[in-house]
């Protein structure tokens, strides 16, 4: 597998998966290298990965997607050890993430030695878990 920035020719393969940013927004994501998109041995996308900042300056992944028969696999700690590793050469010492209390994705994070730092409730919405992990 092979992990690189988006580009623009990648809009539509993250337009179709990603239903969680408004359309208007993917391509100044793509723009900011804030898109990683995961390649396999023939350059065919396999998923992706998008983050921004929270409070503008703690860097927050928000979104992993793998296709289907890709799961399962390590891909997806494969591109948030990579993110991880941009973060740190970029000067962070923290990331943070969050999941639905009703997804199994918490465990995965937990994994990776991401840590329970609060949680936000919105009304008719499963708890949201905040995660953090201090780059060593």
């Amino acid at each position: 597998m092979k992990i690189v920035f988006a580009t623009d020719a990648d809009y539509g393969y993250i337009r179709e998966r990603d239903h969680h940013i408004s359309e208007s927004l993917i391509l100044s994501k793509i723009r900011a290298n804030e898109i990683y998109i995961l390649r396999d041995q023939d350059e065919t996308p396999i998923g992706w990965m998008r983050y921004g900042y929270f409070w503008d300056n703690t860097p927050f992944l928000n979104m992993i997607w793998i296709d289907e028969p890709y799961r399962g696999k390590g891909v997806g700690k494969q591109v948030v050890l990579f993110w991880e590793d941009q973060m740190k050469q970029k000067g962070f010492k923290l990331v943070m993430t969050s999941t639905l209390a009703s997804e199994g994705a918490q465990h995965f994070y937990r994994k990776l030695g991401y840590r329970d730092a609060g949680c936000l409730l919105l009304e008719h919405e499963p708890l949201e878990i905040i995660l953090t992990k201090t780059l060593q």
